[in-house]
């Protein structure tokens, strides 16, 4: 069955080998072409209902955007990251961008597909964050966003479940639009990124900060606190991450690549 699944697998890697990347070249060369058999469409779609009810679950319990100074910081710095997404991917500047604060202890934050940006109170508040160095964690949570890295991991997962079906799915999904639904929720938002994926949103996250006049710098010091924070147990936006040494390093050898980015962004 091992075998059977993997070979049906090899023939949609083959059928979509000419799919190009979901992001235009970027300063930092982030170029790799990518599994994708699930329509952009269908994924942000449901990413945005999955979203909706971690609000409404938010708001009810009186957790969401609570510390109206904290929201005001997210948003402005929102206002001046979104209009920077379209210089990687011209249609982003389409999306029915959001950004929301929950009040919870935890060392998280994401933007699901379709740019639906999501901050805990407790990577603000525990790791004492500058705007520079949230610009760095939004930066790098849009970028997943932008690469669609939530759509690539569930066209892998749905692959993997729908045996022959995937051929269907590869031009258009007329069954099984349930398990979607619970792959999108479990894969493409819940579920962590491999960690070429996370390699990829911090480069593009560089980027992004960059152009928005933010101080790539801050990325560097941001890892170091969350080097710091994963002495006492590993927060749960580290999972899959890359070693932190690493990144902090691959950080601060693409930092001359985008510092001119932020030279012009200041000016």
């Amino acid at each position: 069955m091992k075998f059977f699944t993997a070979t049906i697998l090899a023939a949609a890697l083959a059928f979509t080998a000419g799919c190009s990347s979901t992001t235009l070249t970027s300063t930092t060369g982030v170029d790799r072409k990518q599994f994708l058999i699930v329509s952009d469409a269908e994924v942000n779609s449901l990413s945005a209902q999955s979203y909706a009810q971690l609000l409404t679950q938010a708001k009810s319990q009186g957790a969401l955007n609570t510390n109206s100074a904290q929201y005001a910081r997210l948003q402005t710095i929102a206002n001046r990251l979104i209009p920077q997404a379209k210089v990687l991917r011209p249609e982003a500047a389409t999306w029915k961008w959001e950004v929301n604060l929950i009040k919870s202890n935890e060392l998280n934050a994401f933007c699901a597909p379709g740019g639906k940006i999501m901050f805990y109170t407790g990577i603000i508040d525990r790791l004492n964050l500058s705007d520079d160095e949230i610009a760095a964690i939004m930066g790098h949570e849009m970028a997943h966003a932008l690469r669609e890295h939530g759509r690539e991991n569930v066209s892998r997962a749905y692959a993997q479940q729908a045996g022959l079906g995937i051929l269907a799915a590869a031009t258009g999904m007329t069954e099984g639009q349930t398990q979607l639904a619970g792959l999108v929720s479990q894969v493409g938002v819940s579920l962590p990124n491999s960690r070429t994926q996370e390699t990829e949103a911090d480069v593009l996250g560089l980027e992004l900060m960059a152009r928005a006049g933010y101080n790539p710098q801050a990325a560097v010091t941001l890892w170091q606190k969350m080097m710091a924070a994963n002495q006492s147990g590993s927060p749960q936006f580290l999972s899959t991450h890359p070693n932190p040494a690493n990144r902090i390093q691959n950080l601060q050898s693409l930092i001359p690549k985008v510092m001119p980015l932020y030279q012009q962004a200041k000016r």
